[in-house]
């Protein structure tokens, strides 16, 4: 198993909290690819601006792509441990991400989400339609 997939998994259980990124106590999905990012990688490379929960907001700027762009790696092909980001409808801003734990013939991602928490999920058909971008974290 990937370190990241290691400490994704570590994270499940902890409520969800809009904005938060602390283990065991809340985060969202950003939050929790933030926390990883710390154990594995050292200290937050920029502060986060505040951003809304709203997952179909429309005509925004992509900020979750943008900075997946400027801090993590392309991934050009689908591996444990990548960072997935996710458009939920179309022409929707991309607003939700998770990390990639299981390939194959049942692939599955470690994510937060309201009212669930940090969740591992079937990577299905429907969700796999809604991804946006794939991206790595940087060699550890």
């Amino acid at each position: 198993m990937s370190a990241v997939v290691a400490a994704a998994r570590a994270w499940i259980g902890t409520p969800y909290v809009h904005q938060c990124s602390v283990k065991g106590v809340g985060t969202d999905c950003l939050g929790l690819v933030r926390g990883v990012w710390r154990e594995l990688c050292g200290p937050e490379p920029e502060r986060m601006p505040a951003y809304t929960p709203d997952w179909g907001e429309a005509g925004g700027i992509e900020l979750l792509l943008g900075g997946a762009g400027r801090l993590l790696w392309p991934a050009p092909d689908e591996q444990p441990g990548d960072v997935l980001i996710f458009r939920m409808r179309v022409g929707a801003v991309a607003k939700h991400m998770g990390i990639l734990a299981e390939t194959g013939a049942g692939p599955s991602f470690v994510h937060a989400y309201d009212r669930h928490g940090v969740v591992e999920s079937p990577l299905s058909a429907p969700w796999r339609a809604r991804i946006a971008g794939r991206f790595r974290f940087p060699p550890l």
